[in-house]
This record gives C-alpha cells, structure tokens and sequence, in this order.
C-alpha cells in the first residue's frame, strides 16, 4: 500500500514494479485521521511525508516492512519499527545529479537573473532600449569564486565537479580525509566562501546551524543555497540578513515547513529565490526512486531485505 503517491507519480509513471509483486493499494493523499484505517491491511506500507509514528505502527497488525519512498527517512519512527522487528527501507543517491542541477539553477538565477531578464523583455523593454543591450543590476562571473559545500557526501561533491568546471575554487565541510587541503572548518568555509550550499542530512546537533552568527561571517557579496533540509536554518535570521544586505542572496527550495504558513519571512525577503522542493524532481529521478522502492520491496519478500535504516 502507498499511503501517498502523487508527488512520486503524478500519473506520467507506471505503478507496474510494484504491481508485479503482489495486489497494491495506492492514495494520492492521506490525512492524518485516514492513516490507520487505509493502512490496516497492509503489510508492506509505503510512505513519503505521511507520518508513522510508535502509535500507529503499534496498531497495524499485518505489517512486515515499511518502504521510504525518498532518501530521507524522519517520517518513520525508526525506534518503534525495530523494536517490532520491521525493516525500514529507503531509497539512497536516486537524486544525485538532480539536486547538483537544481543547486546551480539557482544560483545562476541569482547571479545571471536569466527569468528576470527574459520577463522585461517579453514586456517591451528591449523593443523600446535606446541601446543594444541592457540589465538589472550586477551580473556575476562565477569563475574564480569560492564555492563552500557543507556535506561532502554523494550530491556534495556532484555540486564540486559541476563548480569546478565554472572555474570555482572549492572549499568543503564533511567527510573526506584530513589531509584533503579543501577540507576546512565551518567558520572558515563561511567566511571565505562566495557561494555557501548546504548538502548535509538533518540531525539533533546541526537543525538551525545556519544562524545570525554563522550569517555574519559571510561576504556582503555571498549567496547562500540549501537544497538539503529547511530545518537546518533559522529561517528569521536568514530574512533579516537578506534584507539588511548583510548577505547577495539566497535560493531555497526547501523551508522548515512545507508548505510553508503565509507569514514565513523568506516568502518576502530581498533576493529570495524559492522553489517548490522540487531538485529532486525530474521524470528520471522519480523513475529511479520508484524501481528502487519496488525493488526493496522485492528483497524484502525474497528474505534479504535492502537499504535497511533501522
């Protein structure tokens, strides 16, 4: 059973990977209150945002096995589901050169303000310029800038390779070796960076890190990224340094809440880009993440369970 489908399929894939291992059940959708009567009968159960906590798994007698249906799996309570003997089972590094791709749309949003640029024109600027050509405020040379990447992991260092070949210096905070020279500090990653994009998992230690402290070591002129976690922000001190111009900008595709409340400060903060979470995305990203959900599942029923988080 697929408790909520829609955004991993919203009907341009097939179900068929998971059709051909037994009878499914899918909902675009579920609320809260329609959890536990949707999910009794399962005994596979897969979900995405739709939260299973210890009380919920403690009343589903069938169940055997919970699909993630996403990389990360916080959604799950682990705990609960290991003390019942239940592998959890995610879907790790489906994403990875969509969420590179994403990073460096934003960022050449930013820097070359190519949709703003394109909206002008459409609306008659160029057609009546006294000049041949005309922009809106600095366009920016990514080559020879510093690219900071906090999380070093798979997507960290596709964000590195496509930086290096802009011509980018690369300085990174995460697992590597010690003696890797771009390895540094995170205070001196903030400080020296021209670009800062976070790629590391939410956890415990790390939720709100990027604070009005760690802001105010950056460059006026640096711009700011997070396609990892919204909760690794503290989304009030990144809108006040946004429109303090203490920082250029900053592009988001994912906030602390989603989908967000009217009154978050970003949805109004100078040089925001926001996005839909949507890095992870493409058609051939969700392609992956499904035959590997089915696959898990398969696994599973052989008696080798795969990509087992707890």
């Amino acid at each position: 059973m697929v408790l909520d489908g829609y955004t991993l399929n919203p009907g341009d894939l097939s179900w068929e990977p998971l059709e051909q291992l037994g009878r499914c059940t899918f909902f675009h959708r579920t609320q809260p209150a329609d959890i536990l009567p949707r999910a009794q009968p399962a005994e596979i159960l897969f979900t995405n945002k739709t939260h299973l906590s210890a009380e919920t798994i403690a009343r589903l007698p069938h169940l055997q096995c919970i699909g993630v249906l996403a990389t990360g799996y916080n959604v799950v309570d682990v705990a609960a589901a290991k003390a019942r003997g239940i592998p959890v089972c995610n879907v790790p590094d489906y994403g990875t050169p969509n969420v590179a791709q994403a990073v460096f749309a934003l960022l050449l949003e930013l820097t070359n303000r190519t949709a703003h640029h394109a909206v002008t024109v459409r609306e008659g600027r160029w057609t009546s310029c006294p000049d041949f050509c005309y922009w809106d405020g600095e366009l920016v040379e990514l080559s020879g800038l510093t690219l900071g990447i906090v999380g070093y992991g798979k997507i960290g260092r596709a964000v590195a390779k496509i930086g290096r070949a802009f011509g980018m210096r690369i300085l990174h905070h995460g697992r590597s070796s010690l003696a890797d020279p771009e390895r540094v500090d995170l205070s001196q990653l903030f400080r020296e960076s021209d670009v800062v994009s976070l790629h590391c998992p939410l956890t415990a230690e790390n939720a709100g890190m990027v604070n009005a402290a760690v802001l105010a070591l950056m460059k006026p002129t640096a711009y700011f990224l997070n396609t990892a976690r919204g909760l690794l922000v503290h989304e009030a001190d990144l809108a006040e340094a946004l429109n303090a111009g203490r920082i250029a900008g900053a592009g988001l595709d994912v906030l602390s809440v989603e989908p967000p409340s009217a009154s978050n400060p970003l949805l109004q903060a100078k040089n925001c880009l926001i996005t839909p979470h949507i890095a992870w995305a493409t058609r051939a990203a969700r392609r992956r993440l499904l035959d590997v959900a089915a696959a898990n599942a398969a696994a599973f029923l052989a008696g080798r369970p795969q990509h087992v988080v707890s």
